[in-house]
């Protein structure tokens, strides 16, 4: 595949859990452009799961979350038309676990913005597993400034 993730691409020593491409023992998810949003696939693995053959809901959340972070980080750098995206942080999210998440399937999240405004960007967001939804998911995620914790945390 010639596409790079938006994680490689803008953050590519990040060491976040769940999308930092530099944590050898996280997710390192890898979301890629559509059309208002970003899509990803993810297999889950054995330690992965709540109970046999299922997949831990933290671990979704954490999928759905940084997913969404990175949508709203994409969208916000596109809307000011600047060439890295600002520092996002999750304000809040919710997600609904509508069915049992199988392990040994390719999960894929698709993000799309709500709504978009300076600093802060509202993301919907899907899981399905071989084409059911499993999840569903919502958040809204900030802009950080200079100053902040997390202001540095992509470079």
């Amino acid at each position: 595949m010639d596409r790079v993730s938006v994680q490689q691409a803008f953050a590519p020593s990040s060491i976040c859990f769940g999308c930092g491409p530099a944590n050898e023992e996280g997710l390192q998810i890898e979301s890629y452009r559509i059309e208002n949003g970003l899509r990803m696939e993810f297999t889950p693995e054995i330690h992965h799961q709540a109970f046999p053959g299922m997949i831990n809901g933290g671990i979704i959340g954490t999928l759905l979350d940084c997913h969404g972070n990175w949508t709203a980080a994409v969208a916000l750098m596109d809307a000011s038309e600047e060439s890295e995206p600002p520092c996002t942080v999750t304000a809040s999210y919710t997600v609904q676990l509508r069915r049992p998440t199988p392990l040994g399937v390719p999960l894929t999240i698709v993000s799309q913005i709500e709504s978009l405004s300076d600093d802060r960007a509202e993301v919907n967001l899907t899981l399905e597993a071989e084409g059911k939804l499993c999840a569903t998911g919502k958040g809204l995620f900030v802009a950080v400034k200079k100053g902040h914790p997390a202001y540095h945390r992509w470079s």
